[in-house]
């Protein structure tokens, strides 16, 4: 548990806001712990993945039954940076993680787990329970999306 509680935690408080997070990574231990024996350190997955797909199910479950999360950002500024730099990097970081939360629950988690995990697309698959074709489907579709969005909200602050 000491080795894996940031990246759960770091997981879920992306997936389902810094709120949920405690209860959502309390929940994928007691998980874990209950499908330890279950658990084969010579199968497909690694245990840190095997962990963090139980992570991507609980906060996908949690993002089912309650509404969207207003998503929390801490943007750290290098120390040289003029104040205006760090207000813009705080607001850049604001609108990205607004555009993040934005994502459907699916196309969040695969998002993630690639850019803030780095996990490979198998192991993505494996914890979405999907297949690799349907994890670069849903990857693409989630870097389209904020891409709109961001644009969208570039171009509304120039009008």
């Amino acid at each position: 548990m000491e080795r894996h509680q940031h990246a759960v935690f770091a997981l879920v408080s992306r997936m389902a806001g810094a709120d949920a997070a405690d209860d959502l990574a309390q929940e994928t231990f007691l998980r874990v712990f209950r499908a330890l024996p279950e658990f084969t350190p010579h199968g497909q997955a690694r245990l840190s993945t095997w962990i963090l797909t139980i992570g991507t199910r609980v906060a996908i479950d949690h993002l089912r039954r309650v509404k969207p999360f207003q998503a929390d950002v801490v943007t750290l500024p290098s120390s040289d940076a003029s104040p205006e730099r760090a207000a813009a990097a705080k607001g850049l970081g604001q609108r990205i993680a607004a555009a993040v939360e934005a994502l459907p629950a699916t196309y969040r988690a695969a998002f993630i787990l690639r850019g803030y995990h780095e996990l490979s697309l198998q192991e993505i698959a494996q914890a979405l329970d999907c297949d690799v074709n349907t994890v670069k489907s849903r990857l693409g579709r989630a870097r389209a999306m904020l891409r709109s969005r961001l644009r969208g909200e570039r171009d509304d602050a120039r009008t």
